[in-house]
């Protein structure tokens, strides 16, 4: 593609004439508002409803980290659609931006985690790091370089400008083409996406370290921000079909996403969801080998009071039943189908953040509640789980994904549907699974 400033590409209109750009003036605005309001009232009810504030800060963060990955990953998505220069992704490509484009919205909501800091890190926040004290903690001591109050929200502070920008420059001039046409904007957009994704990685990295491994900082694991990007990225994919689902039903973009893209978004959903399995048993593994005392600790603390049963979960609700249902062709192009699988991943989603932060509030610092033994039966670990579990441990996630959900139709409706202007929209208007 050679793009010069005298040159733009073809509208919309001269591709497609019957596709439609924008949402209609006032429609979509209750469901906005709805979707604003159950999540609001979610959140709000957990907090009214639980008789430990401390607890409460531990449901709402696996609600924010579960919803926060795959908002990341839908900048993720955007970077990679464009350093790739695909084309069978432009009309999804929109979706994904305006998704990405709630990261603002997820600032403001991170002011809970800041309230409940002091409760979700106690074990480094009250740690004893003054050598030859009582209680003298020689590891949190070696970490406090890492681990202190201010380091922590500096570096919050850091990771959000890093996503805040990326998110609003190729929003920002994705709309930008659509009036202009510029095919330059998109060989910029790639441009930038190189480095762009390297501070990605290295911000969503250092973010999940901070905001879940830290939890219990005796433990460490290099391989943790991957594992946290993986699951995120599959979540994303799998809230992007149903929001895309959902729009359809109310008339848009029916025939922009049709069952090809739709086929392509169910494999990297599938794809991913094995990728997150690879990496999480790939940590596993190498630390059972190792058999280190600072690295089984953690795993140590989800194998009894409950936990061992959510890790049964995991293995069979994250990798087995997905992988098996998720193969067919058919299943991926299949509406009910896609939509079933895409809903069942977010939920497991939901479970996988429990099992990394939940034990953190009772376990991560070598304590244990006086539970299941490691040697129980499924069905104890199973009774135990649903005991400790709170109707807020999921209500936070779903209040905060309805929230975004809220925002996400709120900036659908602001910008056209697709990048309309876009010179590989033809191709992706065209594309076909082989």
């Amino acid at each position: 593609m050679t793009a010069t400033a005298n040159l733009t590409a073809p509208s919309l209109q001269q591709i497609a004439p019957s596709l439609t750009a924008r949402v209609k003036d006032g429609d979509l605005a209750k469901p906005q508002i709805g979707l604003l309001a159950l999540g609001i009232a979610l959140i709000g009810g957990a907090w009214l409803t639980t008789t430990d504030p401390g607890r409460f800060y531990f449901s709402y963060l696996v609600g924010y980290m579960g919803v926060l990955g795959i908002v990341l990953c839908a900048l993720f998505f955007t970077m990679l659609q464009h350093i790739t220069r695909a084309g069978w992704s432009v009309t999804v490509r929109r979706l994904a931006e305006n998704i990405a484009w709630t990261l603002p919205a997820m600032l403001v909501l991170f002011v809970p985690v800041i309230l409940g800091f002091d409760k979700i890190f106690h074990h480094w926040t009250h740690a004893v790091t003054t050598a030859g004290a009582p209680g003298y903690d020689a590891v949190v001591a070696g970490k406090t370089a890492w681990l202190n109050a201010p380091g922590f929200f500096i570096r919050a502070g850091i990771y959000f400008a890093i996503w805040i920008g990326l998110a609003w420059f190729f929003r920002s001039k994705s709309i930008q083409q659509d009036s202009n046409g510029d095919p330059a904007i998109s060989l910029r957009l790639a441009r930038v996406a190189a480095p762009g994704l390297l501070l990605f990685a290295l911000s969503i990295t250092f973010a999940a370290f901070d905001w879940i491994m830290s939890i219990d900082p005796h433990w460490f694991s290099t391989i943790f921000g991957i594992n946290y990007f993986a699951g995120g990225y599959m979540a994303f994919l799998a809230f992007t079909i149903l929001m895309a689902k959902w729009l359809g039903r109310k008339g848009y973009l029916t025939e922009a996403i049709n069952t090809e893209h739709y086929h392509d978004l169910g494999k990297f959903c599938w794809a991913f969801m094995v990728f997150w399995t690879y990496t999480n048993f790939s940590q596993y593994m190498l630390i059972w080998y190792a058999n280190l005392p600072e690295e089984t600790l953690w795993f140590a603390h989800r194998a009894r009071d409950g936990w061992g049963a959510v890790g049964v979960i995991l293995i069979v609700g994250h990798f087995l039943f997905p992988f098996v249902f998720g193969m067919s062709r058919h299943i991926k192009r299949n509406g009910f189908t896609l939509a079933f699988f895409a809903l069942f991943l977010l939920v497991i989603h939901c479970i996988d953040m429990q099992f990394l932060i939940l034990p953190g509030n009772t376990g991560g610092h070598g304590e244990h509640a006086a539970g299941v033994a490691l040697d129980a039966p499924f069905s104890a670990h199973m009774a135990e789980y649903l005991h400790q579990i709170t109707w807020g441990d999921f209500g936070c996630f779903v209040g905060l994904l309805a929230i975004i959900a809220g925002l996400v139709i709120m900036n659908v409706r602001k910008t056209n549907l697709m990048p309309i202007r876009d010179p590989r929209l033809a191709e992706s208007l065209h594309f076909q699974n082989f």
